[in-house]
């Protein structure tokens, strides 16, 4: 499952989604991952959540970025959660239609049972009509 929280900069994404993953991290027998663009939240993450500064990895497409997270999956299959925050930025995908990057996480989502929390800065109106289901809170 693809879930999206949606807002403009500045409106409260990042807290909402630090507490959505801690408190969803009992709830899950295997690992959670959490991306961002730096270690800035580190601190504020339960320490049984795996905190991954995407910018460490030199990725400069958003080719790469859905290969990277292939990688990870691959390289863990006890992975039933990734949070992603600044999800724009982190996949290079500012100012992009988001469809074929949606669609690709929709179908790794569910070839590898997981599911996806994706913070995205933006208005509702920027994200394909086909993933208007896909919001679960519009900030």
């Amino acid at each position: 499952m693809v879930r999206l929280i949606v807002g403009e900069k500045g409106k409260g994404k990042t807290k909402y989604l630090l507490d959505q993953v801690n408190n969803d991290v009992n709830k899950f027998s295997g690992c959670v991952v959490y991306l961002d663009k730096s270690n800035k939240h580190m601190h504020e993450l339960s320490n049984k959540v795996r905190l991954i500064n995407v910018k460490e990895y030199g990725l400069k497409n958003a080719d790469a970025f859905i290969g990277f997270i292939l990688g990870l999956l691959a390289g863990n299959y006890d992975i039933q959660e990734i949070f992603f925050d600044s999800y724009l930025a982190i996949s290079h995908l500012e100012g992009c239609d988001l469809t074929e990057n949606l669609e690709q996480l929709e179908n790794i989502s569910k070839q590898f049972n997981i599911n996806f929390t994706l913070s995205v800065s933006c208005s509702k109106d920027h994200i394909p009509e086909k993933f208007q289901e896909c919001i679960s809170i519009c900030l």
